[in-house]
């Protein structure tokens, strides 16, 4: 099965689509290192570099990592529930690209367990830093609870080669996604995009659908529990 990554052809550049790639990533401040998903409409999150950043990692083959402690799907609320925190501090995820999304959907219900509404997916960025700066993390932040009025996307790989793509409910080419989504979020009060996808997939892709949200001045939903 190809990921979404495969049938972008356009880069996201000016709101343009590209394909997805992956970059080696340092380590943050909590020492796991993984390959994260390279995008565009990414913002910055310095905070995400402080010592009490609350970090989960999660490795291309599924392991999960609170700071630098290794921990199951079942151990994560437990562990975040047991450890203090500023109840205005946020949740960081740093999941491999290559990981199934049902790893990193494992971390969204914990955090929402722990009364988290929201949640950063940390990714990578494709400019080169300059030589001797030191470059912020940067990533999505993104809502776990379903909004009304949201354009719904739907990626799902439906037995097919490459993954499918819906949005509210019609059929759409990667390469037609951002004008689908400008369509679609016409005379909106609110420009929200709910992500609802298959399990199975790699993380990249659904991090391909937030970027493409993004690129169109949308915020993004990953609810937590099924719609």
């Amino acid at each position: 099965m190809k990921c979404l990554r495969h049938i972008c052809a356009v880069a996201i550049a000016a709101g343009a689509i590209v394909p997805q790639t992956f970059a080696q990533t340092p380590a943050l401040q909590k020492g796991v290192s993984v390959q994260m998903a390279v995008t565009n409409n990414a913002t910055p999150m310095p905070e995400a570099d402080k010592q009490d950043a609350w970090i989960v990692a999660v490795t291309a083959p599924g392991q999960m990592y609170f700071g630098t402690e290794a921990v199951s799907a079942e151990q994560l609320s437990e562990e975040m529930k047991t450890h203090p925190r500023n109840r205005t501090a946020k949740l960081y995820i740093k999941a491999d690209a290559r990981a199934s999304y049902a790893i990193v959907k494992k971390t969204l219900q914990a955090a929402k367990e722990v009364m988290f509404d929201n949640a950063v997916l940390l990714t990578k960025q494709p400019e080169a830093p300059a030589l001797g700066m030191m470059v912020p993390p940067k990533g999505f932040d993104v809502s776990l609870t379903p909004a009304s009025e949201a354009v719904v996307v739907q990626v799902s790989s439906s037995g097919q080669k490459v993954p499918e793509l819906k949005v509210n409910n019609s059929a759409v080419s990667a390469a037609n996604l951002q004008a689908a989504l400008n369509q679609a979020l016409q005379n909106r009060n609110q420009r929200v995009v709910i992500v609802k996808a298959d399990p199975q997939l790699p993380f990249a892709d659904v991090v391909h659908i937030i970027d493409a949200a993004r690129s169109v001045g949308a915020e993004a939903v990953l609810p937590a529990a099924e719609l």
